[in-house]
């Protein structure tokens, strides 16, 4: 399966002049971008925001990565918290970040305009609710995983098999995904949502959510992680509390990627 894949990849290369892919530090950018140093040399490039929705942590890793494979990576600041289409937390608020971003990738692909502007989105992208896809779209931004039928699981294959160092790496979403549609978003909340995760990663947690309402913190890790999660419980509610968060709950159904979107279902399920 993996050589047929890389097959239908390297073909989808062929052909572009460059391309600059939308890096985020997770598996499937990580893969695009590996690919296409692969195939392009150096006329492929990264491209990282360091916008306040980015933990550090994946910045940093982001970093590594193309350190360690010899990758351009150019770093921007987007603006987005200065949007108030995004800081007021709709449903699409996605589409309004993404758009920032891909905003900024055109006006560096001014400086290389037979290049491609390329992201990471898999096929398995397009089972959930994904307003960024629509800015993808609307910005010609090009998804050779999606284009080449990769699902979830077949990046992470792939990516074991050239030996990529986070080809397992847990997702990690924007920190805004954190706080429920409706509520505000601020640089501070985002801090303490970063804050919090750390400090369950330094208890031995690798794969998490804290989920923001207001002063209460609600946390989520795999299920198999829950026992152990309760018997750290009363050391991590009280560091919880150092950074704002008065109470914290654990929630035992676990961890769900995209969890916040069952507000969205039933609103439709509703009307």
């Amino acid at each position: 399966m993996i050589p047929a894949q890389m097959h239908d990849l390297e073909k989808w290369f062929t052909g572009h002049a460059g391309t600059i892919t939308a890096f985020s530090g997770g598996i499937d950018s990580a893969l695009v971008l590996y690919l296409s140093h692969l195939f392009l040399g150096p006329k492929a490039m990264g491209c990282i925001s360091i916008s306040p929705s980015l933990k550090r942590k994946d910045y940093g890793e982001a970093i590594a990565f193309c350190d360690q494979y010899g990758i351009q990576l150019e770093v921007i600041e987007t603006r987005e918290v200065e949007d108030e289409n995004y800081l007021s937390n709709p449903a699409n608020r996605c589409y309004y970040c993404k758009s920032h971003l891909y905003t900024d990738l055109a006006q560096l692909q001014n400086k290389f305009p037979d290049y491609t502007l390329l992201n990471g989105t898999n096929k398995e992208d397009y089972k959930d609710y994904r307003p960024g896809i629509q800015a993808a779209n609307e910005h010609q931004i090009r998804s050779p995983l999606a284009d080449c039928q990769l699902m979830k699981a077949d990046v992470r294959a792939l990516g074991k098999h050239l030996g990529l160092p986070n080809w397992e790496k847990p997702a990690s979403p924007c920190l805004s995904s954190r706080i429920p549609y409706g509520d505000f978003i601020t640089p501070e909340k985002l801090q303490q949502i970063e804050t919090a995760e750390s400090i369950l990663n330094t208890h031995g947690f690798t794969e998490v959510r804290v989920r923001h309402y207001g002063k209460e913190a609600k946390i989520e890790v795999p299920v198999s992680d829950l026992a152990r999660l309760l018997n750290h419980k009363d050391s991590i509610e009280l560091a919880f509390k150092s950074i704002g968060f008065e109470t914290c709950q654990v929630d035992e159904e676990g961890l769900v990627s995209g969890k916040l979107n069952r507000v969205l279902k039933k609103v439709e399920k509703d009307k």
